[in-house]
């Protein structure tokens, strides 16, 4: 087994007591086996004088092939930047442009210390594979997408259970897999109660784009009757296995439907801004205890995925959003990016 020691660095841990110490880290194969003064040596060992160790940071939502549309579609709003572009676009994609664009975001993610992130696209097989030979961990699902359309509904639950079955715990336990419906506007209530049904059968995770912006509420409002997390109640679909990304546009009430279900937010702040679609409730959120992590959201609406620039990010906006100045200090916002992403 290899081991790797890390001497003399300034130790983040991102614990309940957000202490930063000095000392080594020993790493022993795939575990941290000692954190402290480490007496003895190591297969390698690494001078980490004048350098952090922390926690990985983990995107909690992102799509990862966009990279190959980093610039394009942008300066428009969500819907129209969906429909007009970027979907017609990646209808024209294959498996080997989604291998290649998850290629280069996994190289980017890794330049900027990022060691785990969450994936909803396409042809997921090229996106394990990228995973499987950059080392990352990666949590990936089938986009699912109906729009009311039965056999498309039939189509993509049958590739979301397939990619569930044949990577979840894949590449030594490195990859998961989830199930991704896109959203309470672009699936149909049979579908949505079809995807918690399998959710429930296969074990894993649901991950869904919850009230991103103001015309992703009307146009759910307008389909489902209710406001978007109001019908996910309704129908039985949340629970503490759902990751529910960028819930911007979420009433009191809403939130506390979140709350009750043990919901997970995954924020998204520069994707947020750059489509203008609002500052989402990341104080009331965690003042409500709700588990909130952070993601890049795809580089099409970044346009990158730099996770320490969505720290800072994160933390400006909770003040300007909560008028208060001390809403997510740099820790809390360091915490939301790494342990917080873990759960």
């Amino acid at each position: 087994m290899e081991t790797i020691l890390i001497r003399g660095a300034h130790i983040v841990t991102c614990n309940g007591r957000n202490e930063v110490l000095r000392g080594d880290v020993l790493i022993e194969g795939d575990r941290i086996a000692g954190v402290g003064e480490v007496r003895h040596g190591a297969d390698i060992v690494i001078d980490g004088r004048g350098k952090a160790a922390m926690p990985g940071l983990i995107n909690a939502h992102t799509h990862l092939a966009m990279t190959l549309f980093r610039g394009f579609a942008d300066d428009m709003e969500l819907m129209g930047w969906l429909t007009d572009r970027i979907w017609p676009l990646e209808a024209k994609l294959t498996g080997e442009d989604v291998y290649w664009g998850a290629l280069l975001g996994c190289l980017e993610m890794i330049r900027g210390g990022t060691t785990c992130f969450v994936d909803q696209y396409f042809f997921m097989d090229s996106v394990a594979r990228a995973v499987k030979e950059t080392g990352l961990r990666g949590v990936i699902s089938h986009g699912i997408i109906d729009l009311g359309d039965e056999s498309r509904m039939e189509k993509d639950l049958k590739e979301a259970e397939r990619i569930v079955r044949e990577f979840h715990r894949g590449a030594d336990g490195r990859i998961l897999a989830m199930l991704g419906p896109h959203s309470t506007y672009s699936c149909s209530r049979e579908c949505l109660i079809r995807v918690r049904e399998l959710a429930n059968q296969l074990g894993v995770r649901i991950l869904i784009h919850l009230a991103e912006s103001e015309r992703d509420v009307e146009s759910t409002v307008s389909l489902q009757g209710r406001r978007p997390v109001e019908f996910l109640d309704e129908i039985g679909f949340l629970g503490p296995d759902v990751l529910a990304a960028h819930c911007v546009h979420v009433s009191e009430t809403e939130v506390q439907i979140l709350r009750r279900h043990d919901v997970k937010v995954a924020h998204n702040p520069t994707s947020n801004l750059k489509l203008a679609s609002g500052i989402a409730p990341v104080w009331d959120y965690i003042r409500n205890g709700i588990t909130v992590a952070i993601g890049t959201d795809g580089a099409a609406s970044n346009n990158n995925l730099d996770m320490l620039e969505e720290v800072r990010m994160c933390s400006l906006l909770a003040k300007v959003r909560s008028g208060d100045p001390t809403a997510v200090d740099a820790m809390t916002a360091l915490r939301m990016a790494t342990i917080n992403g873990a759960k």
